[in-house]
């Protein structure tokens, strides 16, 4: 045991023992109980707005109360990148990766040009 401490390996397997393991569980746990349920059920219904609102507040969070790099960018930028990949989503018939992607992009761009290097 004490070869492996001191191998490099230790912190990927405390990753693995303490981060992947305990979530991947539930995640398991969670596939199987889902075959139960019709789709379109209220109890699907309530869970996928549950994530949906969990996902929003996290944006919000990141876009009003930003820490690390994204302190540097204007909250007019931060919000208009939320804005158009709103609108991108919407127009690309619903496509995440489109808005994800257009999001992103109007970020990058805005803070290339707007923060000093």
């Amino acid at each position: 045991m004490n070869e492996l401490m001191h191998s490099g390996l230790a912190p990927y397997l405390l990753i693995i023992l303490a981060g992947f393991l305990p979530t991947d569980v539930w995640r398991w746990a969670a596939v199987v109980a889902g075959r139960k349920l019709e789709e379109d059920s209220d109890l699907m219904t309530f869970i996928r707005g549950v994530a949906n609102a969990m996902v929003a507040g996290v944006i919000m969070r990141l876009v009003l109360f930003p820490s690390g790099d994204l302190l540097a960018i204007p909250l007019f930028l931060r919000a208009g990148s939320v804005i158009v990949a709103f609108a991108v989503y919407f127009l690309s018939k619903r496509s995440m990766l489109a808005g994800v992607i257009a999001g992103e992009a109007v970020l990058i761009a805005g803070a290339y040009f707007t923060v000093p290097h």
